[in-house]
């Protein structure tokens, strides 16, 4: 089985990633269930606007788009931002905006049969938006999202320390995480011995 992260933060490699490392701890989750785990941090990707698989010359997205469907689990890992996500896991959305139209050789969509989850993080309010927004996103596009799919860590509103900072409520987030994979992994094997029929 096979899992991809988009780690969404605004950082662009080498800055430490607070977003990229609670996704890190779910993703070595994943790996104890012998899920192999392929990370892209957009931040160092060139990811055009717009809703198509493939924007033309220089697009990385379409290397992103071949590792999703070659895999049976999507994790979205954002921070938070004035309350919302990420613009990057925004255009992350966009841009799998286009699996809509896709079919495999059964007339399904190709992200039917596919599981996805969230990771947030933030030293504000707003987790729990950030899921929603998310997760819906994806429902609409053709994702499975199981229960208690994801992991947060935030320390409530203001400013204050980064995940990376302080150890408060890594405990929570580690053991959320460590659900979230397996509930990931659970339903992602049921998927593939009950396939989902195409839409009628």
């Amino acid at each position: 089985m096979k899992a991809v992260v988009l780690n969404c933060t605004l950082k662009p490699s080498p800055q430490p990633s607070n977003t990229g490392a609670l996704a890190d701890v779910v993703a070595s989750y994943l790996r104890d269930d012998d899920v192999d785990v392929a990370t892209f941090r957009l931040a160092d990707l060139n990811l055009p606007p717009g809703v198509e698989t493939d924007m033309g010359d220089g697009d990385d997205w379409p290397r992103v788009h071949d590792a999703i469907l070659a895999a049976e689990i999507l994790v979205i890992a954002s921070p938070t931002w004035v309350g919302r996500p990420s613009s990057l896991a925004q255009r992350a959305l966009e841009r799998l905006d286009a699996m809509i139209s896709e079919t495999d050789d059964t007339g399904r969509p190709v992200a039917y049969g596919r599981v996805a989850g969230v990771v947030v993080t933030g030293n504000e309010d707003g987790a729990h938006h950030v899921i929603a927004e998310l997760a819906g996103g994806m429902v609409d596009i053709g994702f499975t999202i199981p229960a208690q799919a994801w992991t947060y860590w935030h320390l409530g509103p203001g400013p204050g320390p980064d995940y990376l900072d302080d150890t408060k409520g890594h405990e929570w987030a580690h053991s959320t995480g460590r659900t979230m994979a397996a509930n990931l992994v659970a339903v992602a094997r049921a998927l593939a011995e009950s396939p989902l029929p195409a839409p009628s």
